[in-house]
């Protein structure tokens, strides 16, 4: 079985067909997946989403890339955490892609809803869901400064070094592998997994984004985090069932799910 980490059902491709995407999963043996918030106007469509499905979950959270919407507060997110169907809090964390001509104090508005997150983590006992992009040391050292360590959760579509991998572990964070890790031009992403210990490892698909090959420019869906898992086994030199298994074990380790209610 596989389990997606990382999707966002809500997004408008799937209003018309959730539930071929739903059965889609189920044909795939992707048995879960987390729908991730991005943003506070559409989390209500993220929830209800978890609560109408026992099989899907979700985060509550503000993309760190999103400038024009309204602001987290601590209070907000942990008085939302405290639904059952919240697993998480995030995405968040930095992103400096897209800064262009602006200068590093410009962006302090990132550094601080990030941390906003990392408060209110803490605070729920909920896990973290980090986007970082063109970040990286910023976001290891606020994740330090406000103890992050304390609460752990996931480094989501990771496209960093081994190096940053390997401070995120030490950090309590699980390192999790998109579609990006089948693209041929991945090549330094491709030892990264390889040296990754499985036992951190996550998969997903960021769906509606980055559709692993073969379907590399489609829609992404949650069934096809199933082809993330048969690569990383290829790469790895490990079975499938072995991948799945662990990688479906990390996730209810990671966001505290007990599987004894499944």
């Amino acid at each position: 079985m596989f389990i997606d980490s990382h999707c966002h059902l809500d997004f408008p491709e799937y209003q018309s067909r959730l539930p071929e995407v739903l059965a889609n999963m189920v044909t795939a043996k992707v048995t879960h997946a987390l729908c991730v918030s991005v943003d506070l106007p559409d989390f209500p469509n993220v929830l209800k989403l978890a609560q109408e499905h026992p099989h899907l979950y979700a985060s509550v959270g503000v993309h760190p890339d999103y400038e024009d919407t309204p602001e987290p507060t601590v209070d907000f997110l942990v008085s939302a955490a405290k639904d059952p169907k919240i697993i998480a809090i995030g995405e968040t964390g930095l992103d400096y892609y897209r800064m262009g001509d602006r200068n590093y104090e410009s962006m302090e508005w990132q550094r601080d809803r990030f941390r906003t997150h990392i408060r209110a983590a803490l605070a729920s006992k909920k896990p973290l869901i980090i986007h970082t992009r063109s970040a990286s040391d910023d976001t290891l050292r606020i994740l330090k400064e406000e103890g992050a360590d304390q609460i752990g959760g996931v480094m989501h579509c990771f496209t960093e070094s081994l190096e940053v991998a390997r401070a995120a572990i030490d950090l309590g964070f699980y390192i999790s592998f998109s579609g990006i890790v089948t693209f041929k031009s991945a090549r330094e992403l491709q030892e990264t997994c390889k040296a990754i210990p499985l036992d951190r490892m996550l998969i997903e698909t960021d769906s509606p984004y980055l559709a692993p090959i073969p379907y590399r420019g489609k829609t992404n869906e949650p069934a096809w985090v199933s082809k993330v898992g048969e690569f990383i086994a290829n790469l790895r030199g490990e079975s499938l069932d072995l991948v799945g298994a662990q990688t479906s074990k990390n996730f209810f380790e990671c966001f505290q799910i007990d599987r004894s209610i499944l």
